[in-house]
């Protein structure tokens, strides 16, 4: 084989890599945007972003985070067990009120949600935040929690003498690792 066919051979088997990963990106793009809007109306999604950000309070995160948890319930939904729970779990919200939660006062909405907080509904928000949004790498960083320290050589070197705002111990507190 020549050099001249060798490229001529090259180029075309990278032409034919580009767009058959191409199409395998655009139909793994189309079932990304099929899996976000998979059972839960936009007005449920508001709903259940609202209701997680009191169950979970944190000034420092916005929406954003609590609406990763609202995927994940969502993504629970394509069972069609809990898709009724969430959506009936919803309308119960809107209904205790006799106004839509999300337009609730923030105290009203508390009310609300004290009103459910032993119902399978609120258990099954409630147990898919505490997962969803504190296993998120992303609220570790709005926290400065640096992640695991197993990975990069243990607690007692990276981490375990970080604390700033706590006086020192008295060295018989604080022996010196061997």
């Amino acid at each position: 084989m020549k050099r001249r066919e060798l490229l001529k051979r090259g180029a075309l088997a990278t032409a034919g890599a580009a767009v058959a990963t191409s199409g395998v990106t655009a139909v793994v793009c189309a079932a990304d945007e099929a899996a976000k809007s998979a059972v839960l109306s936009d007005s449920d999604r508001a709903a259940l972003i609202k209701m997680a950000r009191q169950i979970y309070p944190h000034d420092r995160l916005d929406d954003t985070y609590y609406a990763k948890v609202v995927d994940e319930l969502d993504a629970a939904a394509k069972d069609p067990a809990v898709a009724k729970l969430l959506q009936e779990g919803v309308a119960n919200l809107n209904q205790l009120r006799g106004a839509n939660f999300v337009s609730l006062s923030s105290d009203n909405q508390i009310a609300v949600l004290k009103k459910i907080e032993d119902s399978p509904f609120f258990q099954k928000v409630r147990s898919t935040e505490t997962v969803a949004l504190y296993n998120n790498p992303d609220v570790w960083k709005q926290f400065a929690y640096p992640g695991a320290s197993f990975p990069i050589g243990g607690y007692i070197h990276h981490g375990f003498n970080d604390l700033k705002w706590l006086p020192d111990p008295p060295e018989s507190a604080s022996p010196k690792p061997a």
